[in-house]
């Protein structure tokens, strides 16, 4: 499946960017791109980059990995996974049984070339995917972000998915779990708090007592959390 699937947009060049399905023949474009973007990150908490074999494991597996060419270049990817038996536990984490663990998916990974930053490419590959996962195999979409990692917290909620966990992961990185119940539509909200984002303890409690995040904004200079239940 290496055709090219939608011609994206990219400074008016409809015809030099475009996004397919990835295969184990890009492997080495991949791990090129995710060492450009892993050195330019400032912080570099915020990306927990995935081995060889990791890799190896999501292109050997249903089609879930997609990447956007500019003229022919890799310049972003994202992986969704379907992981055996919710192997880093994120179901687990926001409360799922192991009779869903079935119907798991996570979204992985994503990276963008720091080069090509501002166009919402993340945003793009994660719904083209979510628009062709099979709905009666997966209910329930599963990610990590840091807090602090704006653009990919945008991204998530872009998505619709939402906040159900703050905790330590990989090896005590603090982490939010976000996740998308796709057969759950919206429903109403009885009561709505915001929260400064670096207020973590706060952000617990309010879990503890319900909330799930649904959105972000800026008041300030300070990015704040809106938690609704």
């Amino acid at each position: 499946m290496t055709e090219m699937i939608k011609y994206i947009p990219l400074n008016g060049e409809d015809k030099n960017t475009y996004l397919r399905y990835l295969t184990t023949t890009d492997l080495p474009e991949i791990l090129e791109l995710q060492t450009t973007v892993y050195e330019a990150l400032e912080d570099k908490d915020r990306l927990e980059p995935l081995d060889e074999d990791e890799f190896l494991t999501i292109l050997e597996g249903d089609p879930l990995m997609v990447g956007i060419f500019h003229q022919k270049k890799l310049i972003a990817f994202r992986a969704f996974l379907n992981p055996a038996a919710d192997e880093e536990g994120l179901g687990r984490d926001i409360g799922l049984t192991e009779e869903d663990y079935a119907q798991i998916i996570y979204s992985e990974i994503s990276n963008v070339h720091p080069d090509f930053r501002g166009n919402h490419l993340q945003t793009t590959m994660g719904k083209i995917i979510m628009e062709q996962l099979d709905a009666t195999a997966y209910r329930y979409v599963l990610a990590t972000v840091a807090p602090g990692n704006i653009p990919s917290m945008k991204d998530k909620f872009a998505l619709g998915m939402r906040i159900y966990k703050v905790k330590e992961k990989y090896g005590k990185k603090l982490r939010y779990i976000f996740c998308k119940d796709l057969q759950k539509s919206n429903v109403s909200v009885k009561d709505q708090r915001e929260i400064d984002m670096k207020d973590i303890d706060g952000q617990i409690k309010l879990i503890e007592a319900g909330y799930i995040g649904t959105k972000m904004e800026i008041v300030g200079n300070e990015w704040m959390v809106i938690y609704q239940k």
